[in-house]
């Protein structure tokens, strides 16, 4: 039986909220953000859930979430680092084996339907992410914000998460980027770009599949759990 771990990544400052408490804390729907999407994991077919949380976090989490809501399949809570690939990468060296669904725990509003397309896909072509087709007409410019190029908008997908990779293809390309990795880096599709001539695929997600990072996406939140209850 293959394994398939939830690496959930919790380790941001979450500067953006505009909030003394970080994002993944915040309450939501009477409940801390990064809850409902352990709790959506737990009650998915993933195998096992690493929690990755900010330096000095590990029991706070391991009190007040993993206890509190009972995500009994978290094998391991880890420190993250400064840089979200540091975090990733951290959450990597707490396993060896299988299938990995790295997710942001900021998208808390993740489906069980998604994730089980992630664990089918992820099966198949052992590199995938999660997106969704762009609804607006993208401009691509430089540094001055000229316009240089509009992108044909059918072929344009903004990405999400989970991004799913079979374990020893992921963990390589990181052990070959790492030592030079840097903050262009921004999501772990880049890193088997960048490290393997591996094909990466795209997978439908959810436009409900939000990543709250401002004050308006915290309320846009509150309304999907609403209409989910």
């Amino acid at each position: 039986m293959n394994k398939f771990t939830a690496i959930v990544l919790a380790a941001g400052s979450g500067k953006r909220m505009e909030q003394e408490v970080p994002k993944q804390y915040m309450n939501i729907g009477g409940a801390p953000l990064m809850s409902h999407c352990l709790r959506t994991f737990q009650e998915s077919k993933v195998t096992q859930i690493v929690l990755v949380v900010a330096p000095g976090d590990v029991e706070k989490c391991r009190k007040e979430i993993i206890e509190r809501y009972h995500i009994d399949k978290c094998i391991a809570i880890v420190e993250g680092g400064e840089e979200r690939y540091d975090s990733v990468y951290a959450g990597l060296q707490a396993i060896n084996d299988g299938y990995v669904l790295i997710h942001d725990c900021a998208r808390a509003f993740v489906t069980e339907d998604i994730i089980h397309r992630c664990m089918s896909a992820v099966a198949l072509y052992e590199s995938c992410v999660v997106g969704m087709p762009t609804k607006d007409t993208i401009k691509i410019t430089d540094t001055h914000r000229k316009v240089l190029d509009t992108p044909d908008r059918s072929t344009v997908w903004t990405v999400q998460t989970p991004q799913c990779f079979e374990y020893n293809l992921i963990r390589g390309a990181y052990d070959k980027i790492m030592p030079n990795a840097d903050t262009s880096i921004t999501d772990d599709a880049m890193i088997v770009e960048m490290a393997t001539d591996h094909d990466v695929h795209m997978i439908q997600g959810s436009y409900m599949n939000i990543k709250v990072t401002t004050p308006e996406d915290a309320t846009f939140g509150e309304a999907i759990l609403r209409n989910r209850h």
